[in-house]
C-alpha cells in the first residue's frame, strides 16, 4: 500500500500547488458573493473546486468527492475526498494572504490523510492517521516535508488559543491564554498541530473545514473533540452535510480536554 499513498501525497501536493498558483493571480480582485448560508463565494472558488474534482476523477476514478461548493452528499464510495477549494474566502477577497485548499481523504467515512496548502504563508500541512480504520502506512505530520509536534506546554498568559469569528463570547469569561482570531478554520486548528497554540476552537465550521486538519492535529500528538453531542465521524452514505455544522475543539494534549472544554463547550449546544 505504500505506492498507493505515495501516489495520494504526490497528487495532493501537485493540484494543491497548482490551484494555488493561479489563485494567487485573482487574489483580492475579486468581489464575492453571499451564499444562503451567509458564506462568501467567488468565481475563484466554483474554478478551483471544479479542477480539483476534475483532478481526482483523473487520477482516482473509484474515489468519491464531497465539496464545498458542489457535492454535498456523501456518497457510497469506500474512498471519499472532502474538498474546501478555498478555505478563508473572506480573507482571500479583502486581501489578507491567509487562505488555504484543504483536501481530506476518508475510508469509509472517517478521514486517514489530510493536506491544508496555504499558497502565500509557502506553507504545506500533511498528516496520517488510521485510527481504527485497519489501513497501514505512513505516520505523522508534517509541514513543508518537516515533522511537526504539538506543544507539551501548560497554558499562560504567553501562549496562544486560537477562536472564530462565532466563538468570541468565550472571552466573557477569564480564559487562560492569549486570544488569536485567524479566520481560516482549518489553519486556526493546525495551528495547535504546528505547536504554535494550545488549543483552537471552531464554532460552527462545516465538514469540509475540519476534514483534513482532523487527521493533521492527531497526528501530531493532539486531541479533537467534538462539542456536540453525537461523533464527528464517520459520516453517513446519503446524508446531506451541505447545511451541518461541527462545533469542535482541538488541544495539544489529552490533559488540556479538562482546561479548555468546559471554557468552550456551550458553543456545541447552539449548532
Amino acid at each position: 500500500m505504500q505506492d498507493f499513498w505515495t501516489q495520494v501525497l504526490e497528487f495532493a501536493q501537485t493540484t494543491a500547488k497548482n490551484i494555488g498558483n493561479q489563485l494567487i493571480v485573482d487574489f483580492g480582485k475579486l468581489q464575492p458573493t453571499r451564499k444562503e448560508d451567509g458564506t462568501l463565494v467567488t468565481q475563484a472558488d466554483k474554478w478551483a473546486d471544479k479542477e480539483i474534482r476534475d483532478a481526482i476523477a483523473t487520477v482516482f476514478p473509484d474515489h468519491g468527492v464531497l465539496t464545498e461548493e458542489t457535492e454535498h452528499v456523501f456518497p457510497a464510495n469506500d474512498w471519499c475526498w472532502i474538498v474546501d477549494p478555498i478555505d478563508g474566502t473572506t480573507n482571500f477577497t479583502r486581501g489578507i494572504p491567509i487562505w488555504g485548499i484543504s483536501l481530506g481523504l476518508l475510508y469509509r467515512g472517517t478521514p486517514v490523510f489530510g493536506f491544508v496548502h496555504l499558497p502565500q504563508l509557502n506553507q504545506s500541512f500533511y498528516g496520517y492517521w488510521y485510527g481504527e480504520s485497519g489501513l497501514t502506512g505512513p505516520t505523522g505530520a508534517y509541514m513543508n516535508g518537516e515533522p511537526i509536534h504539538t506543544s507539551p506546554d501548560n497554558p499562560s498568559k504567553n501562549h496562544l488559543f486560537s477562536i472564530c469569528a462565532r466563538s468570541t463570547d468565550v472571552l466573557k469569561r477569564p480564559f487562560p491564554c492569549k486570544i488569536r482570531t485567524i479566520g481560516v478554520a482549518s489553519y486556526n486548528l493546525l495551528l495547535v498541530a504546528s505547536g504554535a497554540a494550545l488549543g483552537g476552537v471552531e464554532a460552527t465550521p462545516k465538514i469540509w473545514d475540519i476534514a483534513a486538519a482532523w487527521v493533521i492535529v492527531q497526528a501530531a500528538g493532539g486531541v479533537f473533540v467534538s462539542l456536540a453531542a453525537q461523533p464527528i465521524f464517520p459520516l453517513k452514505v446519503g446524508h446531506n452535510y451541505g447545511d451541518r455544522s461541527f462545533p469542535c475543539l482541538a488541544v495539544s494534549r489529552a490533559e488540556l480536554v479538562a482546561v479548555f472544554k468546559p471554557l468552550v463547550e456551550f458553543l456545541g449546544k447552539k449548532a
